[in-house]
């Protein structure tokens, strides 16, 4: 399994804290079934600065005692970049990392509101040959609101990445109830687990992944996983899948299978 949403650098924001942590993080990953992930520590969040270059030189510190501690995980360079409106200047400065050296950036938003030029700002960004991947929207009070918020992003060419605690509840219901309603809109391309902390924000990418085959079908289990390998491989993303009126059906058809048992 590929994770490309992590914050597993050492000290550099609120992810791990020193390196031990992140050498825990690290063999959670492995015995997780995690072969690879994107380190995105957060930038330009109004606490945090993470430009390209000095995340590169992190990972290539971190790779490297992976290697010494027999730790086999591969690490690829990203950012959690924080919306805003000088992003085209710090990208024209090289100061911005796309995921993996691919064409896909990973974008945030405050988690309260969908930023005024959100759509301005995906449509530059495919213009200039970059896909946006919208971090957890499903944190966004606003898109929680109004869905279809989302889904303009995703029309504009944006793609949506949900989290693994998301979905299994650690922010809440009122987010786990949004995470399966944008899947099942089709408006998620991608699962990730924006581990933090072994112990209090882990991985869990194997339970989601579960979770999403049980609940919605095979289909999205393989679309969501095939994509984070599109990501780092530099591939086209397949399109996310809807659930059918068919697929509910079988829901309801397995909530009276249990009542008749």
């Amino acid at each position: 399994m590929i994770d490309i949403h992590t914050h597993i650098l050492p000290g550099i924001d609120d992810g791990a804290a020193d390196l031990d942590e992140s050498l825990d993080l690290a063999r959670a990953a492995v015995a997780d079934g995690i072969t690879g992930l994107i380190a995105t520590p957060h930038h330009a969040n109004g606490k945090y600065m993470n430009e390209a270059g000095f995340v590169r030189n992190q990972i290539e510190q971190l790779q490297a005692t992976l290697a010494e501690n027999q730790i086999p995980l591969q690490l690829y360079v990203g950012q959690e970049v924080r919306v805003h409106s000088d992003m085209f200047d710090a990208w024209n400065a090289a100061e911005l990392a796309t995921l993996a050296g691919s064409t896909y950036i990973l974008l945030e938003m405050p988690s309260s509101t969908v930023p005024k030029r959100m759509l301005e700002y995906i449509h530059e960004f495919t213009i200039m040959g970059i896909r946006p991947i919208i971090a957890h929207p499903e944190r966004n009070a606003e898109v929680v609101q109004n869905p279809d918020k989302l889904r303009e992003m995703v029309e504009a060419g944006a793609y949506g990445q949900v989290t693994t605690h998301s979905i299994l509840g650690g922010f809440g219901k009122q987010i786990e109830r949004a995470s399966w309603q944008l899947c099942r809109a089709g408006l998620i391309h991608t699962l990730s687990s924006d581990a933090h902390h072994v112990q209090k924000r882990g991985f869990r990418l194997h339970e989601a992944y579960v979770k999403v085959r049980n609940e919605l079908g095979e289909e999205f289990e393989r679309c969501y996983k095939l994509n984070a390998e599109a990501i780092i491989a530099n591939r086209e993303l397949l399109e996310s899948p809807m659930e059918t009126s068919s697929q509910k059906g079988k829901g309801w058809l397995k909530i009276l299978n249990f009542f008749q048992k």
